[in-house]
């Protein structure tokens, strides 16, 4: 009976101590200080947890096209603000703002909508982290 519950508690200690894994924090990944805004158009989206994705190309003043890709909220949490698979379209032009991969990989991780205070204390417009061509916002808030 006693080498059953030595081996019992063996067993759990061995399970106890296999790592878990844990959610990562937006700034090991992504810089704060190096805001960023970019337009291309949708190639792909990954309606996925524990983030969807946006994958959208860049073309800069030269014609060199970049693939890049934006890191957004889990699906869960887009779906309650009124998001799903379908709320872009693949071909369809945005623009993003967010804060740049540390490792400057073209990756990107959507601001939350900010409100700007002008001089004199007045209120500009919210600017939203992702806005169609015609500037329609597509992601509300985070």
């Amino acid at each position: 009976m006693r080498s059953m519950c030595l081996t019992v508690l063996a067993a759990v200690g061995l399970l106890a101590s296999v790592p878990l894994n844990a959610h990562h924090a937006v700034g090991g990944e992504y810089d704060e200080n190096k805001p960023a805004t970019v337009t291309g158009t949708v190639t792909k989206i990954d309606w996925v947890n524990p983030h969807a994705r946006i994958h959208f190309e860049v073309k800069d003043p030269s014609g060199t096209v970049t693939s890049w890709s934006v890191e957004l909220a889990a699906r869960v949490v887009l779906e309650r603000m009124g998001w799903n698979g379908r709320s872009l379209k693949i071909g369809e032009q945005i623009t993003v703002r967010g804060d740049q991969a540390r490792s400057g990989a073209p990756m990107l991780n959507a601001r939350a909508r900010e409100q700007r205070v002008l001089a004199g204390g007045r209120e500009a417009p919210a600017e939203y982290p992702i806005t169609r061509a015609d500037g329609t916002p597509v992601l509300n808030d985070r």
